[in-house]
């Protein structure tokens, strides 16, 4: 695995549940900006290319330790897989409290399919997308 891309950020008060702990389902919205953050930063928001449209076809969420209210949270990024019509991304969730060790808090999983929206079918994932991914 090449280094991941990184992102922090904070925990809201809107993100945590009656136990103040980030609820559950809040962990995918966290993996939606990591991606958006992720594909920003390798130009593929930016790309002449025509229209991308991905949708998510499987999402797994191992949770590891509790995340808090206020808590930086480091997200950490990377492209695990580029098939010929999906991408495979893998997420991880630390504390950012600069205290050392490694502070994983959760693991997760997004498989993205490549859609023609007209057709409803897969479509080839295009090679400047599959470069930009380190897929050449």
């Amino acid at each position: 695995m090449t280094e991941p891309f990184r992102h922090t950020f904070r925990v809201r008060y809107a993100e945590i549940d009656g136990q103040s702990v980030v609820f559950n389902s809040r962990y995918l919205e966290y993996a939606d900006v990591l991606i958006t953050e992720y594909w920003r930063a390798t130009g593929i928001h930016q790309t002449d290319i025509g229209e991308l449209e991905f949708h998510v076809v499987r999402a797994e969420v191992d949770y590891r330790a509790p995340i808090r209210y206020d808590e930086l949270i480091e997200g950490r990024v990377w492209t695990e897989r580029v098939g010929s019509t999906s991408i495979v991304t893998r997420f991880e969730l630390h504390g950012a409290s600069g205290q050392g060790g490694d502070d994983l808090r959760a693991e997760m999983k997004l498989v993205n399919v490549h859609v023609d929206l007209e057709r409803g079918t897969p479509m080839p994932i295009p090679q400047e997308v599959r470069a930009r991914l380190g897929a050449g």
